[in-house]
């Protein structure tokens, strides 16, 4: 079979949209490329601008370019007895179909094959699907991403590639996926089958992958867990029993200079050895404040390994992002192991809803239980495909889009529905797995969350510890908060109920129903009887749940304006002042909750009678059911203490949007002060707590944050060190800080005045540093009204304006594009203020439009001030400003991120000049250099800056 790769340019994505521009290639047998056709298309309406600026295509260009008529004549005749390939090819297909019709030939009959479905499948890891992203992962050549001559040979090259990976499959999986595709009467299931038989054919493909492991018709890249061995197994001595810190860092360096001819200590980095090897050596907490650049993970986990390896014992490291606890698995463990002079262990644990539970995925794929059936076809594919290469099992590794996470959520593994040892999978389970890691390891690295589910289980989930470091340590209290806390969301209930009954042919309770039917003994008819009673009830439960949601929906004020993120409306909720129609909410919960303790009695009888059954398929199904009436029986409990409203010292509010109304609706019950739950769970018990961020001080004192975590008891028995380690950047050379000083205030959240004069700034400058701008907002309003003015004045420029909740809401996929177009103009609200990283050129200017302080009237904002004023202190000098400062240092740090980075940061608050605590913001800052002037000479400023950083 021969296949053509199609693509075209056009002047939108409407019906009645047109094409300009042709690019097809056509692929032998062999899939060497045998024929081109590429063309340009004079359209019967203008390019919009638009379109011009995305394809380069521009109406000067097709002017004299064949009409539609004449293009297709040479397209067609390539059509016949071949298979359409695309990278989306619904929307190629559908234009090719109308050209067709169009020119008056008929229509195409043959197999269309879609390349984005494919690697979805074949590469399961892949992080984008986006073909300039794909193109640039395989080494594929791409020079003119949006022209389709260019996307349809890059198109084919990628395609190539899924053919290749399909043949690379273990014959077992390819088997498997082709089982999964049996009864799709499509393209896909074809050319899968296709591929099958000619491997089939050729007997060499039998002796297989030895690099493959097969259990119950799966193939796996590990093998049983059960084997491994502790890392210092048949050692006779203590490692390290005599070798000092200073001569275990003095064998690492030599390593490290071995590895890197360039390598060179940095001051910083050699403090915080030293800082933290003391801190474990003596029993002693410490708040590390380590910008970027220290190298602050190897930082603190060489001084945790050897002090680990040296004494036994085990050290827990903690990062509130999975990001982070990814960077460390793949970039500072593999280092480690090479510059270690001693055998070691560090393993990853993360939350157990992160692993897959193996006998899940197979009941599913092997009942074939997909609610969504194409999407759930295809990322059932996708993970037959990713077992063959995971060695953790962990939904980090898999790109999952569409229905894809929905899917995930019925196969991760839970603590309520696990077999432990009964399992037929329980040797190969991916978290029995990391937990048997953990236990062996010398430092596990986790996140927050689990470190305080631990806390929650009486730390029955983590190996037991002494030791802990907490990176990204600005965000513990936050973390403290969510977790002592309760966060019951709409789907809490719904997804258990529909994963026990959706409809007549889904839900576990379905199966369970089926099972004992098909047993034929007449207890079995009875209970399966007594099962559509159950479904009833869910029904009902259902639609309550429904109601109550709406009514407290409607509770809900108009979203603020202010807002920093998309239409959030919030409600706080206070014992004294609770809302008239809370009564009505209090009598539907007290319904609910009778009803919910009837079904989870019923179905419990029901998992009782039958738990014991000599029979593995009913065993799960019954496990998995015991689950979800334990989750029902969670939600139900928690439910109750967010509507009761009664403890002081909890703040308890609700928050919907818009857009989704009431399944949009989270309900919180926050303790107000974590400080001293910290203590007593943390500092109090731990002999050595090693906090660090590159944020943690105001005004270079870390008085705020030790109040905030509870380290004042600490602080005060001289328990406590405190550290802020010099910068290895050159702010003064390397940042210039501008204030334009006449700049006007905001008159609340939506000024038109300020608005007006921010656009003609941003877009002055912009037009200066080429793009390159990245802007913080901290109202979501203010952004969208800033965001069409701004992309009208840059458009005549060449500059693309990309907005957070315009252009996309999610911030990796609007950083990418950011970075793959250098004239650019990124705006982000609050998650872009951390965590986003955009070394060298791609920016050059960061411009803060107002200080981050977090909204006044957010109900945690607004209960943490009164509890300082009920303690006769100011709210804002003692908790608005310090949060505000920790912030905004965040937000400064997105500007240089290596020692070759420079840029210019805009400040168009004028507070931090004009107020008594704006000094607090600046004085924070790590020495860049700061002018503050007239608006008019700002832009002339910018342009002399730039061209002295240039000479």
């Amino acid at each position: 079979m021969r296949f053509a790769v199609l693509d075209f340019e056009t002047t939108g994505n409407q019906p009645g949209d047109e094409i300009i521009q042709i690019g097809f290639v056509v692929l032998n047998e062999q899939l060497s490329i045998e024929q081109q056709y590429h063309t340009l298309v004079r359209p019967s309406i203008p390019i919009p601008a638009f379109i011009t600026q995305l394809t380069g295509i521009t109406d000067e260009m097709v002017a004299d370019a064949p009409d539609l008529d004449e293009a297709m004549t040479g397209l067609v005749p390539l059509l016949s007895d071949v298979a359409l390939v695309g990278h989306h090819v619904a929307f190629d297909y559908q234009f090719l179909r109308n050209a067709l019709e169009q020119t008056g030939y008929l229509p195409f009959t043959g197999r269309i094959l879609d390349t984005i479905e494919m690697l979805r499948i074949l590469f399961p890891s892949l992080t984008s699907y986006q073909l300039g992203s794909v193109a640039q992962t395989f080494g594929v050549e791409h020079e003119r991403p949006h022209q389709a001559d260019s996307d349809a040979l890059a198109t084919a090259h990628i395609f190539v590639r899924c053919i290749e990976a399909i043949r690379d499959l273990p014959l077992l999986t390819l088997q498997r996926i082709v089982e999964l595709f049996a009864n799709e009467d499509n393209d896909l299931a074809w050319l899968l089958q296709s591929e099958l038989a000619r491997i089939e054919q050729d007997a060499t493909r039998f002796n297989d992958r030895h690099d493959q492991h097969s259990y119950r018709q799966l193939s796996f890249k590990t093998d049983e867990w059960s084997d491994e061995l502790p890392p210092r197994e048949g050692m006779k001595d203590q490692a390290l029993e005599d070798v000092s810190f200073r001569s275990f860092m003095d064998q690492v360096k030599d390593n490290l200079k071995q590895r890197f001819s360039n390598y060179e200590p940095r001051s910083a980095q050699e403090q915080m050895f030293d800082d933290v090897m003391e801190c474990l050596d003596e029993d002693k907490h410490l708040l590390i404040e380590a910008g970027t650049g220290t190298g602050k993970s190897l930082g603190y986990l060489l001084p945790a390994l050897y002090h680990s390896v040296k004494n036994d014992k085990k050290v827990i490291v903690s990062t509130h992002t999975i990001n982070l606890q990814e960077q460390l698995r793949q970039r500072d463990l593999p280092l480690l192991d090479k510059i270690m002079p001693v055998p070691f262990k560090a393993s990853v644990l993360k939350g157990r809803s992160h692993y897959l539970c193996l006998r899940k995925f197979e009941h599913k794929i092997n009942h074939r239980e997909f609610v969504h059936a194409r999407d759930d076809l295809i990322t059932a594919a996708q993970m037959v495909v990713w077992l063959s290469q995971t060695e953790h099992g962990d939904d980090e590794e898999l790109h999952l889009v569409h229905k894809g996470p929905d899917f995930w959520d019925t196969v991760s593994s839970d603590s309520d529905s696990c077999l432990n040892r009964a399992c037929p999978w329980f040797r190969r389970c991916y978290y029995h797995r990391a937990k048997n890691s953990a236990n062996l390891s010398d430092v596990i690295i986790t996140n927050h969350s689990l470190l305080f589910t631990d806390v929650i289980a009486e730390h029955r989930l983590l190996p037991a510890y002494e030791h802990l470091v907490i990176d990204e340590a600005h965000h513990f209290e936050e973390t403290a908060g969510k977790h002592l806390g309760v966060h019951v969301q709409y789907f809490s209930l719904i997804h258990p109920l529909v994963r026990l009954y959706k409809d007549s042919k889904n839900g576990s309770l379905v199966i369970l129903q089926t099972r004992l039917r098909l047993s034929g003994s007449e207890k079995s008819l009875v209970w399966a009887e007594g099962i559509d009673k159950l479904m009833n009830q869910i029904v009902e439960m259902k639609d309550s749940w429904d109601r109550l949601h709406e009514a407290m929906y409607q509770l809900l004020p108009a979203p603020e304006a202010g807002q920093a993120e998309v239409g959030q409306a919030v409600l706080r909720l206070q014992s004294s002042n609770k809302p008239e129609a809370w009564s009505a909410i209090s009598e539907m919960e007290q319904e609910i909750h009778t009803r919910l303790n009837e079904i989870v009695r019923t179905g419990e009888k029901l998992t009782q009678e039958w738990k014991d059954a000599d029979d593995e398929e009913l065993q799960g199904v019954i496990t998995d059911v015991t689950g979800l009436l334990k989750d029902l029986a969670n939600v139900k409990d928690e439910f109750r203490m967010f509507v009761q409203v009664n403890d002081p010292e909890t703040v308890y509010w609700m928050e919907g949007n818009q857009q989704y109304k009431h399944k949009s609706m989270n309900m919180y019950a926050v303790p107000v002060d974590v400080s001293e739950a910290l203590n007593r769970y943390f500092f109090e018990p731990k002999k050595s707590v090693i906090l660090t961020s590159a944020t943690l001080s105001v005004d270079k004192s870390f008085s705020f944050v030790e109040e905030q975590i509870g380290l004042k008891d600490a602080a005060r028995d001289g328990r406590l060190n405190t550290v802020i380690l010099p910068s290895p950047f050159n702010y003064r050379e390397q940042a210039l800080v501008i204030i334009p000083r006449d700049f006007p205030t905001v008159k609340g959240s939506s000024d038109p005045h300020f608005n007006s004069n921010l656009t003609t700034s941003l877009a002055e400058i912009a037009k200066v540093t080429k793009g390159r701008m990245l802007v913080l907002f901290t109202s979501y309003r203010m952004l969208k009204d800033v965001y069409e003015p701004l992309k009208e004045h840059l458009k005549p420029h060449g500059i693309q304006v990309l907005g957070q909740g315009m252009d996309s809401g999610n911030r990796s996929k609007l950083t990418r594009r950011f970075q793959e177009q250098s004239a650019s103009v990124l705006l982000g609200t609050s998650s872009f203020w951390e965590g986003v990283d955009i070394p060298g050129d791609a920016l050059t200017c960061l411009a803060i439009v107002r200080l981050p302080f977090q909204p006044p009237n957010h109900p945690l904002v607004e209960a943490k001030c009164d509890l300082l004023k009920r303690r006769k202190q100011n709210p804002f000098r003692k908790y608005s400003v310090p949060q505000a400062v920790i912030r905004f240092k965040q937000g400064f740090g997105r500007l240089i991120r290596t020692t070759q980075d420079k840029g210019i940061v805009l400040i168009y608050d004028t507070r931090v000049i004009e107020t008594s605590y704006g000094k607090h913001f600046l004085y924070s800052l790590p020495g860049p250099k700061m002018e503050h002037m007239a608006t008019e000479h700002v832009v002339p400023r910018v342009e002399t800056w730039l061209k002295e950083e240039q000479q």
